[in-house]
């Protein structure tokens, strides 16, 4: 059987190093992006350039139509969905809570949960034996940060990637009997560029020595976690949360 997988947020960071690991291994990999078309182009020229398959799609997975019109172009592109990766994400400047508008909350919220959410939904009904599917496999990536709460500086998003934590133990149990299996990874501080994002563009290397192996993280590294969770070698591994921190 044929491995189909979607990765959100495919473009760049943790996402793009999934991406390419997952094809190299067989995956035909759609690569979401929102709005970096060069940066998404760039993955999969090279995965087919390395001989694998892999499409683009453009589609801000907080919007629900998007993510309709992604689902049905991968249907007819690459086949039926055996794989999700709900990886998107954004993060804000740092802030205290007291000083966080409503508008942040709700976009925060917006792409990091609601968006999981209408993906592995959409996802469940291609893959579950409720839906006539062949099973599948669905990985969260969620963040030390849900354990740790951020304070001071993103305890939007810690509260995010709390609710994806408890989304993943859920809905693991919900499609367990249906041939799903639902887990997730923590990484914990990783060298990509979504710090700078958050105006903090040295934070990884500014917080490595908190870490207790003394380094930032590799998207890479936590690409081997995602895509081993995938796979069928961890066939009874289901609502299973793993952290990539260094021990953080």
């Amino acid at each position: 059987m044929s491995k189909v997988l979607i990765m959100t947020g495919g473009s760049r960071g943790i996402g793009a190093a999934t991406a390419l690991l997952a094809a190299s291994q067989g995956y035909a990999v759609a690569v979401n992006y929102a709005a970096n078309s060069l940066a998404a182009d760039e993955v999969v020229r090279q995965i087919r350039f390395g001989g694998g398959t892999a499409i683009t799609v453009q589609a801000d997975v907080a919007v629900e139509a998007d993510v309709l019109a992604m689902f049905k172009k991968v249907d007819a592109k690459l086949g039926r969905l055996t794989a999700l990766v709900n990886n998107a994400g954004v993060v804000d400047h740092a802030s205290r809570v007291d000083a966080m508008s409503l508008e942040r909350l709700q976009r925060m919220f917006a792409i990091n949960v609601f968006g999981s959410f209408m993906c592995a939904r959409e996802a469940v009904k291609r893959m579950s034996t409720r839906y006539q599917g062949g099973g599948g496999s669905i990985v969260n990536v969620s963040s030390a940060a849900a354990r740790l709460g951020a304070p001071g500086q993103y305890v939007d998003y810690a509260s995010a990637k709390g609710a994806i934590d408890t989304f993943t133990i859920g809905l693991a149990k919900e499609v367990a009997a249906e041939g799903i299996r639902v887990n997730a990874v923590r990484p914990g501080i990783i060298d990509t560029d979504i710090h700078a994002s958050g105006g903090l563009p040295n934070r990884a290397q500014d917080l490595a020595p908190q870490v207790p192996m003394q380094r930032a993280g590799t998207a890479a590294e936590v690409a081997e976690a995602i895509v081993w969770l995938l796979g069928e070698n961890v066939s009874y591994t289901t609502g299973a949360i793993i952290d990539v921190a260094g021990g953080r």
